[in-house]
């Protein structure tokens, strides 16, 4: 749980800061989402070095504020596709700030924060979040963001016209794996081999998908001999690992259910 959020950390500190570069920071709350995912990445390993079975209150705190500035920085994002002509518009949805950016770094705040909620569980049935089973409940969260994660990265694919057909891999595989999450958090005891089989090839595939949005990259014009205007204009680098993040975090919610058949 403390890498899934750790990894979802890295693809927002990485993300948010090459995106809002491009942007200039013209509005200083963009600096926002760099402190808090440079911070939650570092109670994150903090977190994984740390084997006492115990919550701590500088991680708890620290995966809250990031969650917190998810919603507000969706709320940004919202306001910034609104206020150009034509409102919620393909256009403005196509160039404007991503809608659902923000919302990874609230993912990995949520992630955290349920870490912490296993690791301090008491529970003689297992370990539970907000008095709910620790697995079911991380499983039914993980599922949400990956059709979130796919939605996002569905407009921008659209965006760019499905040009090469490996481009409808991000928006079919996820998707899939989201209603195995789903299937296993609400159905009976079984070994949901299936589901954590997927899993792993979602992480495969966020690790995979950097190379293919660094040969995107390379299609521009002047290659990575201009990448100083390549990266900020070609597909983004950092943005594939977010799948691999969230699919660490479904191996860790089939994994309590595993260990903790009621949980």
């Amino acid at each position: 749980m403390n890498r899934a959020a750790g990894g979802l950390a890295a693809s927002v500190l990485a993300d948010s800061a090459v995106e809002h570069y491009r942007g200039s920071f013209k509005n200083k709350a963009m600096f926002a989402p760099l402190v808090a995912s440079a911070v939650t990445l570092a109670m994150s390993a903090h977190g994984t070095a740390d084997a006492r079975p115990v919550a701590h209150g500088a991680r708890d705190t620290t995966y809250l504020l990031a969650a917190a500035t998810g919603l507000i920085g969706t709320g940004f994002h919202l306001y910034n596709v609104t206020k150009k002509v034509g409102s919620f518009s393909w256009q403005n949805l196509f160039y404007g700030a991503p809608v659902g950016a923000p919302m990874a770094i609230l993912l990995s705040g949520l992630l955290g924060y349920c870490s912490e909620r296993v690791r301090e569980s008491k529970s003689q049935t297992g370990p539970e979040v907000l008095s709910l089973p620790a697995g079911r409940t991380i499983a039914a969260v993980t599922a949400a963001g990956l059709l979130g994660t796919t939605g996002e990265v569905g407009l921008l694919h659209f965006r760019g016209a499905f040009h090469n057909p490996v481009m409808a891999i991000p928006v079919t595989l996820p998707p899939i794996g989201a209603g195995l999450l789903l299937a296993a958090s609400a159905g009976a005891r079984r070994p949901h081999r299936l589901a954590r089989w997927w899993m792993r090839l979602l992480v495969g595939m966020g690790l995979a998908g950097v190379g293919f949005h660094a040969y995107g990259v390379s299609r521009n014009m002047g290659g990575w001999r201009n990448w100083s205007q390549n990266l900020l204009s070609g597909p983004p680098l950092p943005a594939p690992p977010s799948f691999a993040g969230l699919a660490l975090a479904g191996l860790a919610a089939l994994e309590l259910m595993r260990e903790y058949p009621d949980a």
